[in-house]
């Protein structure tokens, strides 16, 4: 339950500075290119970079902490985060194929996913 708690409140603060450089970025960019989102991806890739290596190497890998920061926080600020990591580790791992397969299923199957919910969507309430 400690750890629920921990990724809910991460999710949070998280969720709310995803908000704000959104919200941010639209303005003085405006709305041509999704920059934000793009902006958002990277920075959180980055930022998982970092919070693994330091609750590894500072933290002794504490759940707690890791919860609270990779799974809350950057979880709610950008899931490509984690997908970034999971195909880190694939490819640490010597899982080439495995990693390609994720790759392009994720993001092929999300877009076909969308479109699936839009069509769904429409044909329900339209």
């Amino acid at each position: 339950m400690r750890l629920l708690v921990l990724a809910t409140l991460g999710g949070g603060v998280g969720a709310g500075a995803r908000y704000l450089v959104q919200m941010g970025m639209m303005r003085v960019l405006g709305m041509g290119f999704p920059w934000w989102t793009f902006a958002i991806n990277i920075a959180g890739s980055f930022a998982m970079g970092l919070v693994v290596t330091l609750v590894a190497l500072r933290f002794d890998n504490s759940a707690d902490v890791r919860t609270f920061l990779a799974t809350g926080i950057l979880g709610g600020f950008t899931t490509f985060s984690a997908f970034s990591l999971d195909v880190s580790n694939l490819l640490e791992t010597k899982q080439t194929a495995a990693a390609a397969f994720y790759i392009a299923g994720s993001v092929g199957l999300s877009i076909v996913a969308l479109y699936a919910g839009l069509a769904l969507a429409k044909a329900v309430w339209s």
